[in-house]
């Protein structure tokens, strides 16, 4: 083998030289069907017809995504899209992209995005006239060992209620559709058909003519030089050629992202990594192939692999401390003139995975290579792209940040022209939203989690997956450091928070699994210390804004679907999209006369601020917002001991008379100022201590000292997700988003159609209710034995999908597992059975009457009631 390998690395070399083309860089040989068609409708664009002066939309780079919205806004009716090209479509990674298109994603929302794309590239030649290269012959993500099976068991669950097709299949099937494939590793396959490649300079090219056959207009070699906002939202796009009056501009400038972001003063966490791939000669064997390869996944290994003509295409991922970052990118920008470049490849980086890839696909021994491709990929912190509106600033969109940009760019320009044009997301996407990442990701950061993001690229998926690289970043509670190495620690918006604690032996540390793991019995303590004593949580990555002035009533009036809560008094309320969707689930206080505490959740800060400073705008709002995310620290303190506890550290009285459910004051605890609310998403009798960051960790002392009579100790987000699910709790991002609507969720109670105000989505919910809801969120027990349902899982009945879970728990109270599922209206009825699958097991199911255990105030509430009776 040593002799194979050295020889290869003669050959690879001699080939590489000889393949240099301009500058020293290797020529791209992948095959671009009716390229010269292209090219010649191409050079119709350049800067030789009318500057447009003004325009609706203007899109800054035209590689495949900025191409696709180009396409989807003049396709859906508007009149004046613009798109400025630095240089010539494609310059950047587009051109250079290896094409893979794939119906596959391991996460829920994303795979709409790739059935959109290759739903589109299947009827674009059809559509424009120009050819795009397409082949679908299928791909087979690869188990070669017992955990990679399970997996591919979990993503089978999480892909049946989806339109997708996607099949567990044996090794007879995999080696009928790769029969040059060494089988002797291979357990089982994810095959999903429909699954192939692309040429992306063609693609890119076809979507051009569509966007100019629809109205669009595409300016080559007309980069942007300044981005200068007016007073009523609109932006001057300065280029050389002159300047655009633009309503709304998005960034779509791949590795020159950040550039274009600096121009209004943001640094976009998106950095270029180099990625390598290989082209071989024609291979015998596969010339004499009657259908073409599916292609391949090999995870284990970390590279993919198709057929390119007569030969092969593979690329790998090299492990984070071999793959290159091109930092200097960050710190000095893009060198002037790039755009059709690439790096010098480095063979030797990537020998592990070519020695690996010979092993399981042999014809690779003996093949020639005409073409090694090194070049760069935009990646974000959590390799995500960055897609919508951004915080901060008034319409200004990006689509940034694609790791993946070619199976990407179709829906990706179909979702973000829908929300564009109709004011709203289509569906939910937050985990691609640009306001996810803020001042905390710094340089450092990004380095460190897209180098750990491109070496992971093919690790096992397990749920409740957590990365440590680049942590903690400064973002930091004033607890973190007393509660750093005393459990399990999440990460959740730049904050760490604690999971789930230890005590002498448990079997600590973060070790994942597809069943129940080692947090599931101390998750079981923490549940029962909160039930019988009193537990403290740190809950400080709550999103939290103060809004007050003039207009602060009026303004929450028309962003929430409840109504607002009176001075000193606290509700939950509700955002909603003008289709009556469920933007955001916030908790409202009303500190004094017109000015509200506003508190979200730690993922949804940005997103939420962004849509309320929006409506602040285009309603001409007389009001000031405050984000004091960072400045305030919060503790949440639970169980029926905990009125006890503050009693000792407080004047204020903290009885049941004297500080009543839902209510707010401001109280000394431990010497130290803290507005306190009678509130727990534990549901159990709790507080949320909101504190300044500097005094957390005193009140925070000062109360477990005052607790140890009362059993007091800490517990973590897990325990908290259980006990909020036994008490029939709805999570945002789960059981209510931009997929759902308010009623269809059972929160009714918190949407007042009766209230005056005209709130954003009255009028849709009030069309939903006349016509009657198709499904309902309904409360599931399950029948399980070492696995519980987490969300997102399919529902069957009669061997039939009926529909999906959106989050599930074990119940310690009950012993039993739950879930809430979303299903059709027929089959919502106490006591209906259905089945959910787990790990490619169907578990019997039943509905049940919600909630399993009451809250603390319905419990006190019912004896009170009991009481006066007897």
């Amino acid at each position: 083998m040593a002799r194979i390998l050295n020889l290869i690395r003669v050959q690879l070399r001699r080939d590489l030289a000889s393949c240099r083309g301009v500058a020293g860089q290797p020529l791209r040989t992948i095959s671009c069907t009716s390229r010269k068609q292209a090219e010649e409708s191409d050079a119709s664009s350049v800067l030789g017809k009318r500057w447009k002066d003004t325009a609706e939309t203007v899109i800054i780079g035209g590689g495949c995504v900025g191409v696709s919205l180009a396409y989807h806004l003049a396709k859906a009716g508007m009149k004046d899209v613009v798109l400025l090209e630095k240089t010539e479509l494609t310059a950047g990674s587009t051109w250079h992209a290896a094409g893979l298109t794939t119906y596959y994603h391991p996460g829920i929302n994303l795979k709409k995005i790739h059935y959109d794309s290759i739903k589109l590239y299947e009827t674009l030649e059809a559509e424009t006239g120009q050819a795009v290269g397409l082949h679908q012959p299928g791909s087979i993500r690869i188990a070669s060992t017992p955990i990679r099976v399970d997996e591919m068991k979990y993503q089978m669950t999480r892909t049946h209620w989806h339109v997708t097709e996607q099949y567990l299949i044996g090794p007879e099937k995999i080696q009928e559709l790769f029969p040059l494939l060494n089988m002797d590793k291979v357990l089982a396959g994810l095959y999903t058909p429909g699954d192939g490649h692309i040429d992306p300079y063609s693609l890119t090219m076809a979507l051009a003519a569509g966007a100019r056959m629809y109205g669009a207009q595409i300016y080559n070699n007309a980069p942007v030089t300044s981005l200068k906002p007016t007073s009523d939202g609109k932006w001057d796009v300065q280029t050389s050629h002159g300047t655009i009056r633009a309503n709304c501009i998005v960034n779509t400038a791949g590795f020159w992202a950040r550039e274009v972001g600096k121009m209004i003063g943001f640094e976009h966490p998106t950095i270029p990594v180099h990625h390598q791939y290989v082209v071989t000669a024609t291979i015998p064997e596969v010339k004499a192939l009657k259908k073409e390869l599916a292609v391949i996944r090999d995870l284990e290994a970390s590279y993919y692999l198709r057929q390119e003509r007569d030969g092969l295409l593979f690329g790998p991922y090299e492990k984070m401390e071999k793959m290159v970052l091109q930092d200097s990118w960050v710190r000095d920008g893009v060198p002037p003139g790039f755009g059709k470049e690439l790096f010098e490849s480095d063979l030797d980086r990537i020998m592990e995975h070519v020695e690996k890839a010979m092993e399981m696909v042999p014809v690779l021994k003996k093949a020639d290579i005409i073409n090694i491709v090194s070049g760069p990929i935009t990646y974000t912190p959590d390799l995500l792209p960055m897609v919508g509106p951004h915080c901060g600033v008034r319409n200004y969109w990006t689509a940034i940040g694609f790791g993946y940009g070619i199976i990407h760019a179709g829906g990706i320009g179909k979702f973000l022209s829908e929300w564009i044009m109709n004011g709203e997301p289509p569906y939910d996407l937050i985990e691609c939203d640009p306001n996810r990442y803020g001042k905390w990701t710094d340089v450092p950061f990004m380095c460190a989690k897209a180098r750990e993001s491109y070496g992971f690229n093919n690790v096992v998926g397990y749920p409740k997956e957590e990365r440590f690289a680049g942590r903690p970043t400064c973002r930091t509670s004033g607890v973190y450091e007393l509660l750093k190495d005393k459990g399990s620690m999440g990460f959740h918006a730049g904050w760490e928070q604690p999971h789930w604690f230890y005590k002498p032996g448990d079997d600590i540390g973060y070790k994942p699994s597809f069943q129940r793991t080692n947090w599931f019995g101390p998750v079981g303590r923490e549940c029962k210390l909160v039930m019988e004593k009193v537990g403290v949580i740190d809950l400080t990555p709550f999103g939290k804004f103060i809004v007050k002035g003039k207009d602060s009533h009026k303004l929450l009036d028309r962003l929430f679907a409840n109504t607002m809560p009176k001075v000193g008094m606290t509700n939950i309320s509700h955002m909603l999209t003008p289709s009556g969707k469920v933007y955001a689930e916030v908790t409202i206080t009303q500190l004094a006369l017109g000015e509200f505490l506003l508190v979200t959740g730690s993922g949804s800060e940005l997103h939420d601020l962004r849509w309320i400073e929006t409506e602040v705008a285009q309603g001409g709002y007389d009001v000031d917002i405050t984000n004091v995310t960072e400045d305030i620290g919060v503790l949440g303190i639970a169980g029926p001991n905990s009125r006890k506890v503050l009693q000792k550290l407080t004047n204020e009285d903290m009885s049941e008379a004297g500080f009543k459910f839902l209510h707010c004051k401001s109280i000394q605890l431990a010497g130290k100022p803290v507005r306190a609310i009678r509130i727990s998403y534990t549901g159990e009798l709790g507080w949320e201590l909101y504190i300044d960051q500097k005094d957390m960790a005193a009140v925070y002392l000062a109360m477990m000292e005052a607790g140890k009579d009362e059993g007091i100790d800490n517990f973590g987000t897990y325990a908290m997700a259980s006990l909020r699910l036994e008490k029939g709790f709805r999570g945002w991002g789960a059981e209510m988003n931009c997929d759902t609507n308010p009623l269809e969720a059972g929160l009714d109670y918190f949407i007042k159609l009766n209230k005056p105000a005209d709130f954003i989505g009255k009028a849709a919910l009030q069309e939903i209710k006349a016509k009657g809801l198709k499904r309902k969120l309904s409360y599931i027990a399950v029948n399980t034995d070492d696995i519980d349902p987490e969300g997102n899982e399919t529902v069957w009945y009669n061997g039939k999908v009926v529909g999906n879970t959106t989050s599930g728990a074990y119940s310690y109270s009950s012993q039993q597992s739950l879930a809430f599922a979303y299903l059709p209206l027929e089959l919502s009825t106490l006591g209906q059975k259905v089945e959910v699958e787990l790990l490619g097991k169907k578990y019997p199911a039943n509905i049940i009457q919600e909630p399993l255990i009451h809250t603390e105030p319905t419990r006190t509430r019912l004896q009170k009631k009991a009481q006066s009776k007897a």
